[in-house]
């Protein structure tokens, strides 16, 4: 059997439990398309970026692309709120 929770309040927010993921950085360059290795720090796609350009003085341009992991969980108030969200 399952139940149905209505009007019940909910966070989302970053995913911060056990082993999630962090935020994963990654350089594209606007000319090319061709794009850096994808690091947990902005530092690799950035010197990435540079030694692109300096392979191929024009493709200066990139978009920096950043992908965060979130979370829904229940809200103080919620009946599951204090239950342990599943993975």
């Amino acid at each position: 059997m399952r139940s149905v929770i209505r009007y019940a309040e909910w966070t989302l927010g970053a995913d911060t439990t056990p082993g999630a993921a962090g935020p994963i950085h990654v350089m594209e360059c606007t000319t090319c398309l061709d794009t850096s290795p994808p690091s947990d720090t902005r530092d690799g796609p950035e010197d990435w970026a540079i030694r692109h350009t300096a392979r191929h003085h024009d493709h200066a341009g990139f978009r920096a692309v950043v992908t965060s992991f979130s979370r829904v969980t229940p809200a103080p108030g919620n009946p599951l709120y204090e239950q342990p969200s599943p993975r």
